[in-house]
């Protein structure tokens, strides 16, 4: 784990960390336990027969692992959630507000690849977000 991601953990946070899949990208989303809590709620308020849900819950909450960041900034990823998001090699790790994501370099540098993207729209939608 990168020094500022570790700092902000150990400052604000508990050791201990869920890692698990992302729904749609190719990467793992590590949350501080504290963050995790709070996703775990909204999951419990959403209507359970939603299939949208089930399929959020089917994949994220079920491939839900706990890990513990140790005081070198070290997780142990399992086997399963490194196979399923293909981290091997080098990877980025990136600070995204309440979570971490941990992506192949390869999966990482491609969705943010701005040569296929209209930059314009993109750059409307984020002022009308007031961004």
């Amino acid at each position: 784990m990168p020094s500022p991601l570790r700092k902000i953990i150990f400052d604000h946070y508990n050791t201990k960390l869920m890692i698990t899949n992302a729904l749609f990208d190719s990467c793992l989303h590590i949350y501080p336990q504290e963050e995790w809590n709070v996703l775990e709620e909204k999951v419990r308020s959403l209507p359970r027969m939603d299939p949208d849900v089930k399929l959020f819950k089917r994949k994220v909450i079920a491939s839900a692992t706990e890990c513990d960041l140790d005081r070198q900034g070290r997780i142990l990823v399992p086997a399963a959630l490194r196979e399923d998001a293909d981290i091997n090699g080098d990877i980025v790790i990136v600070g995204q507000l309440e979570k971490i994501e941990l992506w192949n370099r390869k999966a990482w540098d491609s969705v943010t690849d701005l040569s296929g993207v209209d930059q314009q729209a993109v750059e409307g939608k984020l002022a009308g977000y007031g961004l």
